[in-house]
């Protein structure tokens, strides 16, 4: 494998980059956010790059699924919020680059800006659809290559990877998907996603074709088609990044109607005291004190 490009957001757990860290072995995991709180936490936790999900800003801006209502703004708002809150490196999801090769560019531009380490563009029609939902569309192959070198060409800096993903396996077929990839490294893409394999072979076959070409990426949805498979096992096959972009949301979801019965129930929130943080605990999560402690120190300004 051969990456040549670097990239200008350090990772502040490693102070690596994210095109460096993928020249090491060791796969990259990737959990998914969705906002500035959940990408503090997940860097806190120590991960080396972060995620940040279309599918989890639908979630949970919108409440809705992930079919193509969010926009452009909408992420590289959120897209902000996360790069000013943390120094590890972000992988946006910029769905199809909200339109034509045109409009890539603009995307592109306005989430480098933003702070994005890569940018993921897909081949879908829009609106687009989650990865793992049936009755996809996808555009001309063509179409798609020249959307890539599109991306390429707005890039402020070869620093930001531009990472590609096909959805072809559940339009065309398997090996449609592969030619597809295939063209898309030829276009530039830095990165290589095929979407929704549906067995263990086929990531295999995945892995093998693109041995030494280029970076994969294996995308891990609890209940989509992919069979999830760890890490260590996603590395050992040959892929370099695995992300698990709407993992947070099911949790958090789950967690949240679990609250409310409870509360529903009865009328206080006992039940569920040993399942969240305390008022001063999300406090010292948030680093509320040192964040006062700063702002005191400049009342006291001389200068």
């Amino acid at each position: 494998m051969t990456v040549t490009v670097t990239s200008s957001k350090p990772d502040q757990n490693s102070g690596m980059t994210l095109a460096a860290r993928l020249r090491k072995q060791r796969i990259i995991v990737a959990p998914g956010v969705y906002d500035a709180l959940t990408a503090s936490i997940a860097a806190n936790a120590g991960f080396e790059a972060l995620y940040l999900s279309g599918a989890g800003i639908a979630y949970t801006r919108l409440g809705r699924p992930d079919i193509g209502l969010v926009s452009m703004t909408e992420v590289a708002d959120v897209l902000a919020h996360v790069c000013e809150r943390v120094e590890t490196p972000v992988i946006v999801d910029a769905d199809t680059g909200y339109g034509n090769a045109l409009n890539v560019q603009r995307t592109v531009r306005v989430f480098e800006r933003a702070g994005a380490s890569a940018i993921q563009l897909e081949d879908q029609t829009f609106p687009k659809r989650c990865g793992h939902l049936s009755g996809k569309s996808i555009i001309p192959a063509s179409e798609m290559a020249g959307k890539i070198r599109a991306a390429v060409d707005a890039r402020a800096s070869p620093d930001t990877l531009i990472i590609a993903r096909t959805d072809a396996i559940a339009v065309d077929g398997f090996q449609a998907a592969m030619d597809r990839a295939h063209l898309f490294r030829e276009a530039g893409a830095d990165i290589l996603f095929i979407e929704a394999p549906r067995t263990q072979d086929q990531l295999a076959r995945v892995a093998s074709a693109f041995a030494g070409q280029a970076p994969l990426l294996a995308n891990m949805v609890e209940g989509g088609d992919t069979p999830v498979t760890p890490a260590h096992e996603l590395e050992r096959l040959g892929f370099r990044i695995v992300i698990f972009p709407g993992g947070i949301v099911r949790a958090l979801a789950r967690g949240a109607a679990d609250f409310y019965a409870a509360l529903l129930r009865d009328g206080t929130t006992d039940a569920m005291r040993n399942s969240m943080y305390d008022f001063a605990g999300l406090n010292d999560l948030l680093g509320t004190s040192g964040i006062l402690a700063r702002g005191k120190s400049y009342e006291d300004d001389k200068g």
